[in-house]
């Protein structure tokens, strides 16, 4: 089977997230389970050292190897922009993603409050279970700006 692309450039990481996640369920969905390679163009940075997409993707679909299997585009042909995607079981879906945008989110440190604005379409109650999985995964740390709790992604 042919393979099937998206491009992600021109996204930022909580724009191409679900976009990829629904682009990747959805070529799941059609050809029920493994079906040719899915091939990713997220670039490959301006500095020529790991653009964001690519790095965030690429960590994303390791800590989801049990769904699916994918190579480097440098391993590949050499080009470091692309990423191949080989799906074997559907993604949490979109909304399951807002941990993943929560933890981008908080690159630099932010208060809970600020989490909560951000991501208000989700739910208080949601957005605050996100936070709280992201500490117990040790992937958001608390850390203090004078009074206020901050959290900030490790």
């Amino acid at each position: 089977m042919a393979s099937r692309e998206i491009d992600l450039h021109g996204l930022t990481w909580t724009e191409a997230l679900p976009a990829f996640i629904e682009f990747y369920n959805d070529e799941v969905q059609k050809t029920g389970r493994v079906g040719g390679s899915l091939d990713i163009v997220h670039g490959y940075g301006s500095t020529g050292t790991g653009g964001v997409l690519r790095t965030r993707l690429r960590a994303f679909l390791q800590r989801h190897e049990e769904h699916l299997e994918f190579m480097p585009g440098e391993s590949i042909d050499g080009n470091q922009g692309h990423t191949a995607v080989i799906p074997m079981l559907s993604l949490p879906s979109t909304e399951d993603a807002l941990e993943e945008q929560v933890w981008t989110y908080c690159e630099q440190a932010k208060g809970r409050s600020k989490i909560i604005g951000k991501f208000r379409r989700h739910g208080e109650p949601t957005v605050i279970q996100a936070i709280k999985a992201l500490e117990s995964q040790q992937r958001l740390r608390v850390v203090h700006k004078g009074r206020v709790k901050s959290y900030e992604a490790m």
